[in-house]
């Protein structure tokens, strides 16, 4: 997996949210996340501070599951979230803590990308969703 992750999605900071894709499979994208940077501007002023937002959790969720889905070199083009379906959060995440994501690649086409997701901090259950992405026009951007 030599291309980087500006390579594969069109986020950029301060709202790129993955650090890295482990492992990449038809089934399944593994990836990892720390959020690190506390003068982000899209990361201050929510309660309780100190802790990640768990809807960046999940956006960051769907990026990495993006990012996998390119280097499959299934889809080409520029996809947006455009529904979630389902989203449990269960405990919130620190600054400096490691997120690691599981998604299953439910279906994916070259207009339509479904997949369902889990993050987890040292081995522990702290979000878990699904979500469906489309492929977007951007020549009338």
């Amino acid at each position: 997996m030599s291309k980087t992750i500006e390579e594969l999605i069109p986020h950029r900071k301060p709202f790129l949210f993955v650090d890295e894709i482990v492992s990449i499979s038809g089934e399944e994208i593994v990836g990892l996340q720390t959020f690190n940077d506390r003068d982000n501007p899209v990361l201050t002023g929510y309660f309780p501070p100190g802790k990640i937002p768990g809807t960046i959790i999940l956006e960051s969720m769907a990026q990495c599951g993006g990012a996998g889905v390119r280097l499959l070199g299934v889809a080409e083009g520029v996809f947006a979230l455009a529904h979630i379906e389902t989203a449990q959060f269960y405990k919130g995440v620190h600054y400096n803590e490691q997120i690691k994501y599981v998604i299953k690649n439910v279906r994916l086409s070259a207009k339509m990308v479904k997949q369902e997701g889990r993050a987890y901090v040292n081995d522990e259950l702290i979000l878990e969703a699904a979500w469906l992405s489309i492929k977007i026009d951007t020549s009338a951007m």
